[in-house]
């Protein structure tokens, strides 16, 4: 009888201690927990966040944790990525032209603010990233890019949109405990292919064009060189002849001089001829 009473007392621990630590849930380093009461009269969000640790998570509540580190996703058309539909974003031009691009983000949740983040959303991390973040991301981009030619956004343009972007975003979801870090793109922006060679072939214009001017401005600035040069050497030139006096012209005569007296003879007599000064 009392072997059969220590079993049942032994069984009924090892049940209480399997339920106990199946209702333990972890806030793992670079987390922070949000708990949350799916019933009776303390139904909602817990007061306080949830730091790293151990938690008991009962049969009535529910356990978010979201990232205090910065996360990367992807929203792209590659399957190989995040997820396995196309989450490739649509912008419309200013000429109603689509432009289709894969487009990445950084960002991560101000710890003290996610039982603001849960209950503006009542979401995890996951589906606000799929869903909340995504549409406000392809909404911005295509707010910025409806004044935007399709050659600007597919050209130098898209840095400045990228850039608005991720501050319209950062703005946006600041107050509700989403840091946005950054916006950027990924790879190339897609077009209907004949739109790109036509884009493509004006770019290539533009690059010839601009190359030609650079071109031109660095043999006109070799020429005005070749030029000052010459004129350097006329006015030395000019400026030696003029200081040619007669008295400089006998001290060179003088400079240049052998030492041999130069002599004529005239009859059987020797005449010698020494310079002399006057």
């Amino acid at each position: 009888m009392k072997n059969k009473k220590f079993l049942a007392s032994v069984f009924l621990l090892i049940i209480a201690s399997t339920f106990f630590i199946t209702g333990c849930e972890k806030v793992p380093a670079g987390y922070v927990g949000v708990k949350v009461y799916l019933l009776g009269s303390s139904k909602g969000v817990d007061s306080e966040e949830l730091g790293v640790g151990r938690y008991w998570v009962g049969i009535n509540e529910e356990l978010y944790l979201y990232p205090t580190f910065t996360k990367t996703y992807v929203w792209t058309a590659d399957y190989q990525e995040d997820s396995e539909t196309n989450e490739s974003i649509d912008i419309q031009t200013k000429e109603g032209l689509t432009v289709n691009a894969d487009v990445g983000i950084q960002f991560r949740v101000e710890p003290d603010k996610a039982n603001v983040l849960f209950q503006t959303y009542r979401r995890g991390i996951d589906e606000i990233t799929d869903s909340v973040l995504r549409t406000a991301v392809r909404d911005v981009l295509n707010r910025l890019a409806s004044s935007m030619t399709s050659d600007m956004i597919y050209g130098q343009g898209r840095v400045e949109l990228i850039e608005k972007s991720t501050e319209a975003v950062k703005q946006e979801f600041a107050a509700k405990g989403i840091i946005v870090e950054r916006l950027y793109w990924i790879g190339t922006m897609r077009l209907p292919e004949k739109v790109k060679q036509a884009l493509d072939a004006k770019i290539e214009q533009i690059q010839k064009a601009e190359q030609r001017e650079n071109e031109l401005r660095e043999a006109v600035a070799q020429a005005k060189i070749e030029k000052a040069k010459a004129e350097g050497t006329a006015n030395q030139i000019r400026l030696e002849s003029q200081q040619l006096t007669p008295l400089m012209i006998q001290k060179m005569w003088i400079e240049k001089w052998d030492g041999r007296l130069p002599q004529q003879m005239l009859g059987d007599k020797s005449t010698i001829l020494v310079p002399f000064n006057k």
